[in-house]
């Protein structure tokens, strides 16, 4: 038997239908609102079946226990640092276990936006959940919301609580992305920083990470979307950037300072990223 709620220490946060339809009429809000948020600690019970869906966008993050998600006829189990991300509009039931009754950050959302932040977070027909990797971040984000909401829901507060779900989507999009500390993609990026000044051979780095190049061009370009030298050189005139614009080097010495010893093969590389040259870049006013 599901209960609605009524857990131990929960926080929960409802605003007020004609306040959130007011919302949806003004600039700012109309591309985003969250509607409701909570956090529910060891939610033994916990369950919602909406055969019509939902008006909102639900996000669900489980940090503790699990629960699970059915839809489309199946059921995910959803366990500590997994995510549910169900569009509006799509059926869907979802619970806690009955045996380790999940602990969960959860908000719905509305607006003109959600939808294109929904697909940049990786949810496709048919899938509903996320894995996630920096969910310290992310329940700190849904923190936030609660936080807000439990202040007041004034216009303003709504703008606020807005920009803060922003936030949280974009974090759920970068993490699948960003590599995670101390996988070869994390090593291999940071090698690549550490030598903004040098070169890099593809098949010399793959090796020190335990890949081979091909898988290894494969996961940077699903990061960065470019391959390893590219990012390379992304970094090498990122470096270049901050000394045009915080010393009085000469283009040379900065083209050295890369990794470059031909300063016309460095210009080149610069204009055809920039759509100027180095000299032009530090020229131009900034700030």
């Amino acid at each position: 038997m599901h209960r609605a709620d009524g857990f131990v220490h929960e926080r929960l946060n409802v605003v007020p239908r004609p306040l959130v339809e007011a919302a949806l009429a003004r600039p700012v809000t109309r591309r985003m609102i969250v509607t409701d948020a909570g956090y529910f600690p060891r939610a033994d019970s916990h369950g919602r079946a909406r055969p019509a869906g939902a008006p909102e966008t639900i996000v669900i993050v489980c940090v503790s226990g699990s629960g699970w998600v059915d839809h489309d006829g199946s059921r995910t189990r959803v366990g500590s640092g997994g995510a549910i991300i169900i569009p509006g509009g799509v059926a869907h039931a979802y619970g806690a276990s009955e045996h380790d009754p999940w602990t969960i950050w959860w908000a719905h959302v509305r607006g003109t936006d959600v939808p294109e932040l929904v697909e940049s977070a990786g949810i496709r027909r048919g899938e509903l959940t996320l894995s996630l990797r920096s969910i310290d971040r992310i329940t700190a984000q849904f923190d936030e919301i609660v936080s807000a909401l439990e202040r007041d829901t004034t216009p303003a507060r709504l703008v606020a609580t807005a920009g803060m779900a922003w936030r949280l989507f974009t974090l759920l999009a970068v993490d699948r992305i960003l590599p995670e500390d101390g996988t070869p993609l994390e090593r291999a990026m940071r090698y690549l920083e550490d030598r903004v000044d040098g070169r890099v051979q593809v098949a010399e780095l793959a090796g020190l990470v335990g890949l081979s190049p091909s898988h290894l061009a494969a996961l940077f370009r699903g990061a960065t979307g470019g391959g390893v030298l590219a990012h390379h050189l992304s970094l090498k005139m990122a470096r270049a950037r901050r000394l045009l614009d915080t010393t009085d080097q000469t283009v040379a010495e900065i083209a050295r300072q890369v990794g470059m010893d031909d300063p016309f093969y460095f210009s080149r590389q610069f204009r055809k990223l920039h759509g100027m040259s180095p000299t032009a870049y530090r020229d131009t006013r900034k700030g």
